[in-house]
């Protein structure tokens, strides 16, 4: 299959999943993964009309937004270094991966000086895995408290990357949590704090965050092949 036929038929894997759900398949964004494609695979997808691309590396992520002139709207979704922040201000228009409150300010910071906002999600280590990035569950609350004082930062809600499994139904768990952690935010009505989005699910359990409320799902391998 080339890119735009993977591109259509994951669009029709979260259009069924969704509402199989029960859900409004719009609430539910496509965020083609394309770290380490080159630019031409991003021009194809970008013709078949995708437009949200998640990149992992700063550097990876200035060069091919240089590079590509058709509009696209960038996502950064890997670690992010707070020395790396400035590198890419102005140029994303959600960041999914902030995990600490020195990030947070470093990206206040480097924003406000473009006189902009800057679209965050928290993300949550809901599984406790030293591996993986995110604050914990439990400090989740006070972060997001500390962050909505910072000027330049709209946080929009939460991300999390679950262990990996080969059954997408031993995931569903980890979603949910995420969920009932977003409810729980939002109902503390903190000022400055949305819980619009829900960024969880890739290319083999996206359809399972689906039914858990994802509103992105971070999806490479489906599209783009084998790394």
């Amino acid at each position: 299959m080339t890119i735009s036929e993977r591109v259509k038929a994951t669009r029709l894997k979260i259009h069924n999943a969704a509402v199989a759900a029960g859900r409004n398949p719009e609430q539910v964004r496509l965020v083609a993964v394309s770290k380490t494609r080159p630019v031409s695979d991003v021009i194809e997808c970008l013709a078949a009309g995708q437009q949200v691309f998640g990149e992992n590396y700063v550097q990876e992520l200035a060069l091919k937004a240089a590079q590509i002139e058709c509009p696209a709207e960038w996502h950064f979704i890997g670690h992010l270094q707070s020395n790396k922040v400035k590198s890419i201000a102005g140029l994303v228009t959600l960041i999914h991966s902030v995990d600490r409150l020195s990030l947070a300010e470093e990206i206040s910071r480097q924003w406000g000086k473009l006189g902009l906002s800057c679209n965050i999600l928290l993300q949550v280590n809901v599984s406790g895995e030293k591996t993986k990035s995110g604050t914990t569950v439990e400090d989740a609350l006070r972060l997001t408290r500390d962050v909505s004082q910072l000027p330049n930062i709209k946080v929009k809600g939460l991300m999390t990357m679950p262990p990996f499994f080969d059954d997408p139904e031993d995931a569903r768990p980890y979603f949910a949590e995420l969920k009932r952690l977003s409810l729980q935010i939002e109902s503390e009505k903190i000022a400055n704090i949305e819980m619009q989005e829900l960024s969880m699910g890739m290319s083999g359990d996206f359809e399972a965050a689906i039914q858990e409320g994802a509103t992105l799902v971070r999806i490479g391998t489906a599209i783009f092949g084998s790394r």
